[in-house]
């Protein structure tokens, strides 16, 4: 791995590198990443990760330790930083001007030991939460620190939205009072004198889409947990309008202008509610619909609000209050002019919400194009997962982020001409899966119904739980599966301990879990890629049914009917690479490390009986595979005879 990356950092071609679970892939790409830098003094590497998680792990353990051996044998040791999004950063403006009396009034005049109390209602808990967040940014500034939430006091997301700056509220360094001691402008400027820059994907989406702004420049770019990048730029790129949001913003607008305008504005929340009302969820795609005319409602009123709120006033006079509300105007008329535009790049829909009713939505029909020509046409790049083959090659994931078929190398080729010249390589992994693991399709159940899971598959997970003695992970299409089947197995085992996600916080299920091993727990999406269980604990993965994306999902169906339209197949480009993907993490939860052995048991017969089936379990894990129920329960029972032995 590391030497693959080493050639593609010389030759500039992009790489995509599948290093399976214990490769230790971290350090496959930053140990020829530092030596790179120790060597060329003009460059700078982006390390873009998915999750906090990762950027912790790499900030604190494996960038320290490569940088030691680096320095050992290069003798020069390359500058490195973290770089976030502006709200995971205090903000003086919100810490100091911004919220003090709303502070204040939050706290009712308790003392915060009286406030964290039990008897504190949320209101109070939240103010002193505030304050406490206040006087850390306090020390923070004092220490010279950067204030990154991550090392923040514990607080709820209300309370860290009360000290930080939205993106396009922030005022900017040279308009704000505090801009010569911003936190967000002290990491950057670290981050601007550092070789190796860590980030994370929705920030390098934002710098793609903004022409270069959110990160220093930089010749080469790696992104770990590369399978994810899709969705997290995808969710960078996207936006949503709701009555709340328009009326929540009229309000901050309202003491700068005349009552006219201000009653106008407010209206515009009406006009959208009814226009949303009326409007199936779903896709929107006629101009004269109902919710494009009110689009364009607020479009319009909002534009001359931004208009009315223009600060006129030299630098020294600005009003933080009103430059804030003005720039939080603008956002609503940028949401509302892009949704009215009915772009042939953007996918327009109407969705329901549980608790506020309903809202309009935005998102990029595609990031191919933003990713080929903001990302991969800049900078040389390398893309590495531990699931980056889906069906069995690369071309799914790479045609998904710019790289066309015909751009790809065959091994031993060179092509310095084509900036989009690219390489897939698998650099296998550590473990044996056909004699660690057993993958078991349950082809005697019914296919999955939407009305939701069979009697069959009910009695089934029963037994296999029953046979691993609890030490499951269950992954389920939907919420209502998941609990439906946590219901039936504690009713059918009641002295195994089931957990469901909903039950309590994640983390603290996910705790249980690891500390209790024969306990289960049972879930959905979070839980197929977000949760490492090495050891007994896990046994037996669930799944109960092959994760195609929802059916009525509007981005996904236009996603589908762009392929189809330009003569591919939509489905299998799509909905099954979706599925592929979340099949081949939901999967890999099984085995963690050499030592671990187990069953993954889909319960969709379609995974053999289905066309599509050979390319979905090419993205899964190499397990020994049988259709035989006892077989797989046999195995199961062995394992726990093993270890009551």
């Amino acid at each position: 791995m590391a030497g693959a990356i080493e050639d593609a950092f010389e030759t500039h071609e992009h790489l995509l590198v599948q290093a399976g679970t214990g490769t230790g892939k971290s350090l496959g790409y930053l140990t020829p990443s530092l030596v790179h830098l120790a060597n060329n003094r003009e460059s700078r590497i982006v390390v873009a990760t998915a999750t906090l998680a990762l950027q912790a792990q790499l900030a604190n353990v494996d960038i320290p330790n490569a940088l030691d051996s680096v320095e050992r044998v290069l003798g020069r040791r390359p500058s490195h930083a973290i770089l976030k999004g502006r709200t995971n950063y205090a903000c003086l403006l919100k810490t100091r001007d911004g919220v003090v009396d709303e502070q204040d009034t939050l706290l009712g005049g308790s003392d915060l030991v009286t406030a964290v109390s039990e008897g504190a209602d949320d209101t109070t808990k939240l103010g002193a939460e505030v304050v406490m967040l206040r006087d850390w940014a306090e020390d923070q500034f004092k220490a010279k620190g950067l204030a990154d939430r991550d090392d923040a006091p514990p607080h709820t997301p209300r309370a860290w939205g009360l000290v930080s700056m939205p993106v396009r509220e922030c005022l900017g360094a040279q308009r704000c009072p505090h801009g010569q001691d911003c936190f967000v402008e002290l990491s950057r400027e670290k981050a601007r004198h550092s070789d190796l820059v860590v980030t994370n994907h929705a920030l390098l989406a934002i710098d793609a889409m903004h022409g270069g702004t959110a990160l220093p420049e930089h010749d080469i770019v790696v992104i770990d947990e590369a399978h994810e990048l899709v969705s997290r730029v995808t969710g960078a790129a996207s936006a949503e309008l709701s009555p709340q949001l328009v009326e929540r913003v009229a309000r901050r607008a309202l003491g700068w202008l005349d009552d006219d305008l201000g009653l106008e504005f407010l209206e515009c929340g009406d006009a959208l509610k009814a226009a949303l009302d009326d409007t199936e969820p779903g896709r929107v795609t006629e101009p004269d619909a109902a919710a494009v005319s009110a689009f364009e409602i607020v479009r319009d009123v909002s534009r001359r609000v931004v208009s009315a709120l223009a600060d006129k006033q030299g630098k020294k006079d600005v009003d933080p209050e009103r430059s804030t509300a003005s720039a939080a105007v603008k956002e609503v008329f940028d949401i509302a002019e892009r949704m009215a535009d009915l772009s042939p790049v953007d996918v327009v829909w109407v969705s329901e919400r549980e608790r506020f009713g309903r809202q309009a939505n935005v998102a990029p029909l595609s990031v191919a194009g933003l990713m080929r020509e903001r990302v991969l046409g800049q900078a040389t790049t390398v893309l590495t997962s531990a699931t980056l083959k889906i069906g069995g090659g690369f071309e799914q994931v790479a045609g998904q982020i710019g790289l066309r078929r015909a751009d790809r190398l065959v091994e031993g080729a060179h092509d310095a001409q084509n900036p989009l010249a690219w390489r897939g390589i698998d650099v296998g992994t550590p473990f044996d899966y056909g004699k660690q693991g057993i993958l078991y399709c349950a082809t005697s159940l019914p296919n999955p119904r939407r009305e939701g899971i069979t009697d069959e598959a009910l009695a089934e997970i029963a037994e296999l739980v029953w046979a691993a003695d609890g030490r499951t992970l269950g992954l389920f299409a939907s919420q209502r599966a998941a609990e439906v089947a946590a219901a039936h197995v504690r009713k059918q085992l009641p002295k195994m301990t089931i957990l469901c996600q909903g039950d309590a916080q994640l983390s603290e299920l996910t705790r249980r879990f690891v500390a209790e091993p024969q306990t289960c727990l049972f879930g959905t999406v979070s839980l197929w890629q977000g949760i490492d269980v090495p050891g007994d604990t896990c046994e037996l993965v669930i799944i109960d049914k092959i994760p195609f994306p929802r059916p009525d999902d509007p981005l996904m169906q236009a996603r589908q009917q762009a392929v189809a339209e330009a003569g591919g197949n939509g489905f299998m480009s799509v909905a099954a690479t979706h599925a592929g993907l979340l099949l081949a993490q939901g999967a890999g939860r099984l085995i963690r490390r050499t030592s671990d052995k187990g069953v993954v048991a889909v319960l969709d017969p379609r995974l053999v009986t289905a066309r599509y089936g050979s390319f979905l379990r090419a993205s899964m894990p190499d397990f020994w595979m049988t259709r035989d129920r006892e077989v797989a329960v046999q195995a199961l029972r062995r394992l726990r005879a093993g270890r009551e032995d």
